[in-house]
């Protein structure tokens, strides 16, 4: 099955957050504001592995979406985006079909963790390549987590991502501003300064030296390149 998720959420800065996300750790994505449109897409594509659907829509909403994906007899995996508090809706979603739900506001590492389990669940294999080594370091990309000679390092989401995207990019140097638009997002409007402080944290995590470091070098005037 392919790894695309429809993500249906009629608020654009939060859907776009969420497609970061997911294709920063492997999904191919659709992205829909209106119930209808989303309804009408699943119908005639069959490609989609994971719908994500906000309840509050401004046409028909979220249970009404699920309702009738159920209805053509798809198995897809179905993920609710619910307001806090709110247990009618969970109950509600569930009932309809829902394999899993997310309060909102939410963590979007704690929702794209959901929807590693559930492909994993419905495809009933892992993936594939889920891992990134060099040297003594691996990088789980399905537990999000790495790990130094077997060893767990404790990483923050904005320090897997940075490593993410070093051991992607072996011996290449990237830009400060490189780093900061596949982390942070290209619209990100932050100083280039919150990326060398992440390296700095991310330096004494992994460096046996961080004044003097081995794998994290400083490209002087541009940026950073990861080496073994």
């Amino acid at each position: 099955m392919d790894k695309k998720v429809l993500v249906l959420e009629d608020e654009d800065n939060i859907r776009g957050f969420v497609v970061i996300n997911l294709k920063r750790a492997g999904y191919e994505t659709v992205e829909f504001a209106a119930g209808e449109e989303a309804a009408a897409y699943l119908k005639d594509n069959h490609d989609v592995a994971i719908a994500i659907l906000d309840v509050m829509l401004p046409d028909i909403s979220g249970f009404d979406v699920c309702r009738r994906i159920r209805g053509m007899g798809s198995k897809i995996g179905i993920i609710m985006l619910t307001a806090m508090g709110q247990e009618s809706d969970r109950v509600t979603g569930l009932m309809t079909g829902a394999d899993d739900y997310v309060t909102k506001p939410f963590s979007v590492a704690e929702l794209v963790a959901r929807v590693d389990a559930l492909y994993r669940r419905i495809c009933g294999a892992g993936f594939q390549n889920d891992s990134l080594i060099s040297g003594n370091y691996e990088l789980n990309l399905r537990a999000r987590e790495l790990k130094r000679s077997g060893r767990k390092v404790e990483l923050t989401q904005v320090e897997y991502l940075i490593m993410k995207t070093f051991l992607e990019n072996p011996g290449k140097a990237l830009s400060r501003d490189n780093i900061m638009a596949l982390v942070w997002g290209k619209d990100y409007q932050g100083d280039l300064k919150v990326v060398d402080v992440n390296i700095r944290r991310l330096r004494l995590k992994i460096e046996e030296d961080a004044a003097n470091p081995k794998h994290i070098i400083t490209v002087w005037g541009f940026g950073y390149k990861w080496e073994v």
